[in-house]
């Protein structure tokens, strides 16, 4: 049996240069943390701005939402580039269906389509966690989680993003979210009136950016009602 030599040089190709394995990757993580919160007759919507690849910021006023209708709107973490590319998707299947059918879609109805468009891109997958929040036809508020394939959940809240890990133990704390497994089934909204989980939205991302470095320079939040959108700005840290 030869003897192998830990020390000796690597092999060399026919053109005399060391071997090496080139590696590439379609997807990358542009960073940033997306929150929605749903109570009895509003959804408070929040994304950061900050849009980074590793230790870099390439830009600090980059929104990561996108307004469907007064009552729906995606928020999305992940790959910026399937990000833009399934947003402008929802956008034109909701200009289609508002000339088919002369009235806009409904949350649950984008929350469905939504679904189906990354589930039929499951071998191929967008690499977006994204949200689907705003209020259903009986003005409740409504949150929809996602994986990258498309599986959904309807909750009283969800965090996706880098900040995820440090603001979902936050909100698991203070919402006090009912276990879907303990019977009689109890209500998943929360209980706080809009001022109140504001102030806890805002919180969560101010005590993340402490820690996040994707969680960053500020948050744009939108505040879901019967009466329409209203909109909110928190400054974070810029480092």
């Amino acid at each position: 049996m030869a003897n192998v030599n830990p020390y000796a040089a690597p092999p060399l190709n026919l053109a005399g240069e060391n071997r090496t394995q080139a590696t590439w990757s379609p997807y990358d993580n542009n960073g940033g943390t997306c929150l929605a919160v749903a109570g009895a007759d509003y959804c408070i919507i929040a994304s950061t701005t900050r849009l980074s690849t590793g230790f870099s910021v390439l830009s600090r006023d980059h929104s990561s939402l996108i307004r469907i209708n007064d009552k729906c709107v995606i928020i999305s973490s992940g790959f910026q580039a399937d990000i833009r590319t399934l947003q402008k998707e929802m956008q034109a299947r909701h200009v289609m269906y508002q000339h088919q059918h002369s009235k806009p879609m409904s949350c649950s109805a984008m929350a469905q389509l939504l679904a189906n468009t990354m589930y039929y891109r499951r071998f191929f997958p967008y690499y977006t966690f994204s949200l689907c929040a705003g209020i259903d036809e009986k003005g409740v508020g409504a949150v929809y989680n996602y994986d990258a394939v498309g599986s959904c959940q309807r909750v009283g809240y969800s965090c996706s993003g880098s900040g995820e890990s440090l603001i979902q133990p936050v909100m698991d704390n203070q919402l006090k979210a009912a276990n879907p497994l303990v019977l009689p089934a109890r209500d998943w909204l929360t209980k706080l009136p809009v001022d109140q989980a504001l102030d806890l939205v805002k919180d969560a991302f101010s005590a993340a950016g402490e820690r996040d470095i994707f969680t960053g320079d500020a948050v744009e939040i939108l505040i879901v009602t019967k009466d329409g959108i209203t909109e909110d700005r928190v400054e974070l840290k810029k480092d």
